[in-house]
């Protein structure tokens, strides 16, 4: 058997190996990074029978919760692992090309950290090392969106780091709340042992913890740092950023809801806040010029659209939203991953200057419309049943408010359609931009001659296309996983109910 301590040991010491090497051969830390990423997916993968089993406890140094310190690694922590290791697999493999320059070895050693701090933020069981991995994950996120040391950039992580130092603060303050009241920080035994604590101090922990989770995951009002930094960093890590590290904080969020502060109130408020969420980063992204920040808005309605599901509070709708979380995953890193390549090639972020890239990049314009359709939730892709489980499931839940936040999703779904059909639209037409006739590859230099990406950064945007149209194949095992995941998350909800 495979201990799940290994899924967040051997990348954290392939980041001090990294180190090490880096000295003298600085082009080996890359294949490092991404041979420590596959052999940590392999092994999340040969977990999956044992986990749907039962969860896997490890006690750390043999001192058992609650006054030890333990990782609890059931479905729902599983299923979150498998996104955030399979999507940094492909993104690491697309940065062997993209990062070039002799900075590699430290993008790498940060790259290995924001998994860490991810990874240990899905399996951790106790609420104050939620909060070391929660730190890890934020310090390693201010410092590569600052990555490319431009005054964008560098302005970007300034404001993240800022809005995140507020946010820790807040989780800091809701931990000291919850260990004064109760002498505990195991997750766990705080949830067997909640009520005990007068309402309004629970009140006051949910608070500060949904406002200090909530700035990571991009929930409104807290979202005003994701436009910036994802926009300004290089594109494998806003592939990463919108990829699970949202929704990772997103999804945590929501578990320490259920296993701690399950009132009914807070939950409608998630759920009006979501759709809030989805309605400004739709409208928002309609405005965008600049195809990264377009792409960076769309993540806080997905965001949002994700939250409102969760915060529905059915089993439906649960598995509705963990499904749109894997959907989101493969598309919006196929979507930043492709732009990467076209930014590169034009010297250009403005969607007006892509008028006709799809005859120069063929592939990668095809990729992008694939992922568009399935975060729009068009049949027969991937999304398609995710968006249409979360409409379904909120519509069937009998809920008035329901019925009309869902009135509200499918208006942002409209809104979202038209802003990517403009920009396919640019893609298409048959008239080049200058930006586009005058872009010159590694292979040619003619005004018709194939611009598209290397092969290393084609690979993995291919795997995200063809999960997005041939994961309906697979539909019923990922549902399996995705059910075993709502029986885990709503175990909780359950025990503090009880």
């Amino acid at each position: 058997m495979v201990n799940p301590i290994m899924l967040i040991l051997i990348p954290l010491l392939t980041v001090f190996l990294i180190n090490l090497v880096n000295i003298k051969w600085p082009k080996f830390s890359a294949g490092l990074s991404f041979l420590a990423i596959a052999l940590t997916t392999g092994m999340a993968f040969t977990l999956l029978p044992e986990v749907m089993q039962a969860p896997i406890e490890v006690v750390i140094a043999g001192t058992k919760a609650p006054i030890g310190i333990n990782l609890l690694i059931g479905p729902l922590g599983l299923m979150l692992s498998l996104i955030i290791l399979v999507t940094s697999l492909l993104v690491s493999m697309y940065s062997f090309s993209y990062i070039s320059d002799e900075r590699k070895g430290m993008y790498s050693g940060l790259f290995l950290l924001l998994i860490v701090g991810s990874l240990g933020m899905v399996m951790t069981g106790d609420i104050f090392n939620l909060f070391v991995f929660f730190e890890i994950l934020c310090i390693s996120s201010y410092i590569l969106v600052a990555y490319q040391r431009n005054e964008h950039s560098l302005e970007a992580s300034i404001k993240y780091l800022l809005l995140g130092s507020i946010g820790s603060l807040f989780l800091l303050i809701s931990i000291a709340i919850l260990y004064r009241g109760l002498g505990t920080l195991n997750i766990a035994d705080i949830a067997a042992r909640v009520g005990e604590l007068p309402p309004s101090t629970r009140i006051a922990a949910a608070a500060f913890f949904t406002i200090g989770i909530g700035v990571e995951a991009a929930i409104f009002p807290l979202n005003s740092w994701l436009p910036d930094a994802h926009s300004s960093a290089p594109s494998s890590i806003s592939a990463m950023l919108s990829g699970f590290v949202i929704e990772v904080a997103l999804v945590v969020l929501i578990k320490i809801v259920f296993s701690l502060f399950a009132f009914a109130a807070l939950f409608w408020l998630l759920a009006v806040v979501g759709v809030v969420s989805l309605l400004i980063g739709e409208f928002a992204a309609y405005r965008q010029e600049n195809i990264k920040r377009m792409l960076a808005y769309s993540s806080i309605g997905q965001v949002g659209l994700i939250l409102f599901a969760l915060s529905l509070g059915t089993e439906a709708a649960t598995r509705a939203a963990f499904l749109q979380i894997i959907n989101h995953a493969a598309a919006k890193s196929a979507l930043f991953l492709v732009s990467g390549y076209m930014i590169i090639r034009t010297g250009s972020y403005q969607i007006a200057d892509y008028r006709g890239i799809a005859r120069r990049m063929p592939v990668s314009g095809f990729v992008f419309f694939l992922a568009v359709l399935s975060l729009v939730g068009v049949p027969p892709l991937f999304g398609f049943f995710s968006k249409f489980s979360i409409v379904m499931a909120a519509v069937s839940s009998g809920s008035t408010g329901a019925t009309v936040l869902t009135g509200l999703v499918l208006l942002g779904t409209v809104v979202e359609a038209a802003y990517f059909i403009r920009v396919l639209q640019h893609f298409y037409q048959r008239e080049p931009a200058k930006a586009v006739t005058a872009a010159r590859s590694e292979r040619g230099a003619g005004a018709e001659s194939s611009i598209e990406a290397p092969i290393a950064a084609m690979l993995p945007v291919l795997a995200f296309a063809l999960f997005l149209t041939g994961g309906v194949l697979l539909l019923g095992s990922i549902t399996g996983l995705a059910d075993a995941a709502v029986q885990d998350l709503f175990a909780r909800l359950v025990s503090v109910l009880a």
